[in-house]
């Protein structure tokens, strides 16, 4: 039985647990100005991930607009963020 790093035994304990959803939600999170840039971070209020999907929340009316056109990008820039395709679509609330 060979041996293997921390990190490897807890990602692949992730992907087979329930734990995994939660943990990328976290990450979002933190990379999300990241992803997005400062100005679009602060009048976020809220960023969720649930099942394959992100819920994005503010009550700025023109960035709501902004997001919606930029859903494709978001995407790709959310799953490049995690490692993994698990966003499969954006809504915009």
């Amino acid at each position: 039985m060979g041996e293997i790093s921390f990190q490897d035994a807890m990602q692949q304990f992730l992907l087979h647990s329930r734990l995994k959803t939660g943990v990328q939600a976290m990450q979002i999170e933190d990379v999300w100005e990241n992803i997005m840039g400062k100005t679009i971070a602060k009048y976020t209020d809220k960023i969720q991930i649930i099942g394959g999907t992100l819920f994005i929340t503010s009550t700025v009316a023109p960035l709501k607009n902004e997001l919606l056109y930029q859903k494709e990008r978001i995407i790709e820039r959310v799953n490049e963020a995690l490692g993994e395709k698990t966003i499969k679509e954006v809504v915009v609330k």
